[in-house]
C-alpha cells in the first residue's frame, strides 16, 4: 500500500522559512515525479515545486529563488524548503508522485496518481 504523508506545516510570519517534508512507504522503485503542490481557498490547485526521475527540479515563477525541492533515497523523503515566505503562500500544501511512468518508456507529462493528504502552511 503506497502512502505520502506530508509534515512540518504551521503558521509563520511573513519572511520566515518552513521546511515540509513527504515521507513515502509501500514502494521502493523510482517514481517518474515527485512533487509539491498547494492550493488555496477558492483557487485552484498548483504546482510549486516538482523533481523528475531525471533529478531535474523544476518551480514555479511564484516561488522560485524562494524554495527548494530535495530527494533523500536513504529514507525516502522529499522535502521543501521555503523561505521569505509570503501571505501568498498560504495554502495546504500536498505532496504527489507518478508511480505509475517511467522515464525508459515514457516522456509524457508528470501525471501524480498518489497523494498526500495536505499539511497547512499559514503566512501572515
Amino acid at each position: 500500500h503506497v502512502q505520502l504523508v506530508e509534515s512540518g506545516g504551521g503558521s509563520v510570519q511573513a519572511g520566515g522559512s518552513l521546511r515540509l517534508i513527504c515521507t513515502a512507504s509501500g514502494y521502493k522503485y523510482t517514481e517518474y515525479c515527485w512533487g509539491w503542490f498547494r492550493q488555496a481557498p477558492g483557487k485552484e490547485r498548483e504546482e510549486v515545486a516538482r523533481r523528475d526521475q531525471d533529478g531535474i527540479t523544476h518551480y514555479s515563477d511564484a516561488v522560485k529563488g524562494r524554495f527548494t525541492i530535495s530527494r533523500d533515497y536513504a529514507t525516502n523523503t522529499l522535502s521543501l524548503r521555503m523561505n521569505e515566505l509570503k501571505p501568498e503562500d498560504t495554502a495546504m500544501y500536498y505532496c504527489a508522485a507518478d508511480l505509475l511512468h517511467d522515464a525508459r518508456w515514457y516522456a509524457g507529462a508528470c501525471d501524480p496518481n498518489v497523494w498526500g493528504q495536505g499539511t497547512q502552511v499559514t503566512v501572515s
